[in-house]
């Protein structure tokens, strides 16, 4: 077990993340099955994840990754805005039609398996006052 601090996550996201997994569309399920169980290069992937205040529909932790569907109640402007907030968390975010995953299977899947097999390299900042330096002329 960590000794990590997690702060206790906030009731109402928490329901709605239980919620949600009790109530998940044919198109989250189809997608679910080839996620479960490491199926992704041995990664873990949660479905219906809490990232206050949202609820994202995967998400992996090894790779930082969110997953998310877009079915016909989503909107450009507050997928925008939810997409931003969670890349200011360091988390990457890949989007998905309802349609892409039911005709386009193969290409979704590898998609998310080079997500997940290769994630982003993230440079470690250098601590202050170490890097590159202007040299006096």
């Amino acid at each position: 077990m960590s000794n990590r601090y997690r702060p206790p996550m906030p009731t109402v996201t928490l329901e709605r993340a239980r919620e949600l997994r009790g109530t998940s569309t044919d198109v989250e399920d189809e997608l679910w099955y080839h996620l479960l169980a490491g199926r992704m290069d041995g990664a873990k992937v949660r479905r219906q994840h809490p990232v206050p205040p949202y609820v994202v529909d995967f998400y992996c932790s090894q790779a930082k990754l969110v997953i998310e569907l877009d079915g016909s109640q989503h909107s450009e402007e507050g997928d925008r805005v939810r997409t931003q907030f969670l890349e200011s968390r360091g988390l990457t975010v890949i989007r998905f039609t309802n349609h892409d995953v039911l005709q386009n299977k193969t290409a979704v899947l590898e998609a998310i398996w080079n997500a997940v097999a290769h994630p982003p390299l993230t440079p470690t900042p250098l601590p202050l006052g170490e890097g590159l330096q202007e040299q006096d002329a």
